[in-house]
């Protein structure tokens, strides 16, 4: 049987997009294989969010040039195929600066992998980078059982994709294009089709999920509260996540879903990017930091226990000192439990990228320590705040020793469950016994390996 290698760059529609692409190459009689060496489909999805994130995948295409002269010596064939959002916006660049590359597909394409990777092979080099999400999700197979099994108990599903927020410094609008959002009937169909196959937590997924206005069943627009409560009743979840949100679409519905729904995770990442109004204003994000600030505690009065992660943007063209002192002081105030922060990168094509005050480089490198060192004192707070307290953990793999089980808290904390028996895609009661820089040690509650008078107590 040939062999499929998929790469995913960057976030989680790309990791959902490339499990969707080993589906649809499966009917070609491709299985994924881990090992590029051994591939005979070789499909590289990118990430255009970041320069480096861009400049990685020529790096990869330059090994991957030495690997397919290899195995051509050998008598094997491999077909180099590059997608995702480096794709849509570079196009046949791609195939001019790595003439190894065989086709180009974009992330609204990929549906029409097939015919790609035949014009390949008929030695015809083929670009596809037309937005046609809804043919791609109509013509998209139903996910494997096998595969999904294979894939763990939790899974993404992309309910949403594009973005009309036009963020200035965001490539999303021209890489993804604008706001679409599936049909719920066909979000709850492939979502059971995941539980079915032994998924139990579902993470619905989009560059602006919050602003998801898709058909429901009934003809009428649901919005994502409606869709989550659907998903909710489906047979076999347990768990339910959604990712990315904009502050502007956080809605009383979303918020009451929040309040009433166990299903939907006390977990929630909503991206503030900076904490100065000018800086926010110029990046067009259409929020202020006193905005955010009490959208935060209108979250918190619905759901008193949720965590909150965040994304930081350090070094946007013109941000002064005292600026950046308004974003240390406003990720301060909230105490994230995560967050994601990186410096200013310029993108062709976006507004920001012509700003010419633009920041210099060590001033951002300051600035990113600064914050970062900052947000994990954060982070290891609210895990150590953990420490005592019972909580769910759903089981995924076996864990790092003998006797140990891996799975995640409500909060997406890794936790080395010692004591407890259980399958993976079930979920434990453990008390949290102690930290690791990025973990938690935990003892299954009820279980003879915990101390008979804390088990009392919980």
């Amino acid at each position: 049987m040939k062999k499929a290698f998929i790469k995913s760059y960057g976030c989680q529609m790309n990791v959902y997009d490339s499990g969707r692409m080993a589906d649809v190459v499966a009917e070609q009689g491709y299985a994924e294989t881990a090992v590029a060496d051994d591939a005979d489909l070789v499909i590289l999805n990118t990430c255009h969010i970041r320069e480096k994130a861009a400049e990685k995948v020529y790096s990869e295409l330059g090994r991957l040039r030495e690997l397919k002269r290899e195995r051509a010596e050998g008598g094997r064939e491999t077909t180099i195929v590059v997608a995702g959002c480096v794709a849509q916006a570079e196009g046949r660049e791609i195939i001019r600066r790595a003439p190894v590359v065989d086709a180009v597909v974009g992330p609204g394409s990929y549906h029409r992998l097939p015919d790609l990777i035949r014009d390949a092979q008929a030695r015809r080099k083929g670009v596809d980078a037309e937005f046609d999400q809804v043919e791609k999700f109509a013509s998209l197979p139903r996910p494997d059982a096998a595969r999904i099994r294979a894939r763990g108990v939790s899974a993404f599903v992309t309910v949403q994709e594009g973005c009309d927020k036009f963020c200035s410094f965001c490539v999303v609008p021209y890489t993804r294009g604008a706001e679409l959002s599936r049909p719920a009937s066909a979000i709850l169909d492939e979502a059971q089709a995941l539980l079915d196959g032994g998924i139990r937590e579902i993470t619905l997924i989009g560059q602006n999920v919050n602003a998801y206005h898709g058909e429901g069943p009934d003809g009428r627009t649901w919005s994502l509260a409606a869709l989550i409560a659907a998903v909710a009743a489906l047979s076999g979840v347990r768990r339910i996540r959604y990712t990315t949100s904009h502050p502007r679409d956080m809605s009383d519905d979303l918020l009451r879903a929040h309040a009433e729904l166990p299903a939907l995770m006390p977990y929630l990442h909503l991206p503030v990017q900076a904490g100065a109004d000018r800086v926010l204003k110029a990046m067009n994000r259409r929020h202020t930091a006193d905005e955010y600030r009490r959208l935060i505690d209108r979250i918190r009065a619905a759901r008193p226990d949720i965590a909150l992660s965040s994304d930081f943007i350090v070094g946007f063209p013109g941000e002064t000192d005292a600026e950046f002192e308004d974003t240390l002081r406003l990720a301060a105030e909230i105490g994230f439990a995560a967050s994601f922060s990186f410096k200013y990168s310029p993108r062709p094509g976006t507004p920001a990228a012509d700003i010419a005050a633009q920041v210099p480089e060590p001033v951002m490198n300051e600035r990113l320590q600064r914050l970062q060192a900052q947000l994990e004192a954060d982070r290891q707070a609210f895990n150590r705040a953990t420490v005592g307290r019972v909580l769910d953990v759903l089981i995924e793999k076996p864990g790092r020793h003998p006797g140990q089980l891996n799975g995640k808290t409500p909060y997406l904390q890794q936790v080395q469950v010692s004591g407890a028996v259980a399958q993976p895609g079930e979920v434990v009661a453990v008390r949290v016994t102690g930290t690791a820089p990025n973990s938690l040690f935990a003892e299954a509650v009820g279980n003879s390996a915990a101390p008979a008078a804390l088990v009392a107590a919980a």
